[in-house]
């Protein structure tokens, strides 16, 4: 099934990324993974464009900031982020 491009950006041997990588495979997406742990100024860069300090794990979808893996989960179970993966396709 189609859907919009799903990204998880994470820290390698972190358990919130772990937890975060298990969820969305749970529900069914695929998503690519980019590391952040290597990149330091790769953090900076997604906090200028969320306006706010980014912690790894955090979701994008279709390049927009969708949050952690708490904010994912609670739009997962209300159905909304099935609406932003999938949203007009």
């Amino acid at each position: 099934m189609y859907q919009r491009e799903v990204v998880l950006y994470t820290r390698s041997h972190s358990l919130n990324s772990w937890r975060a990588k298990r969820f969305l495979r749970h529900i069914g997406y695929r998503f690519d993974v980019i590391d952040t742990r290597h990149d330091p100024k790769l953090l900076v860069e997604l906090s200028e464009a969320t306006q706010h300090k980014v912690v790894p794990p955090y979701v994008f979808v279709a390049q927009r900031p969708v949050g952690d893996l708490g904010t994912v989960r609670a739009l997962a179970h209300s159905g909304q982020l099935e609406h932003l993966v999938r949203e007009d396709l």
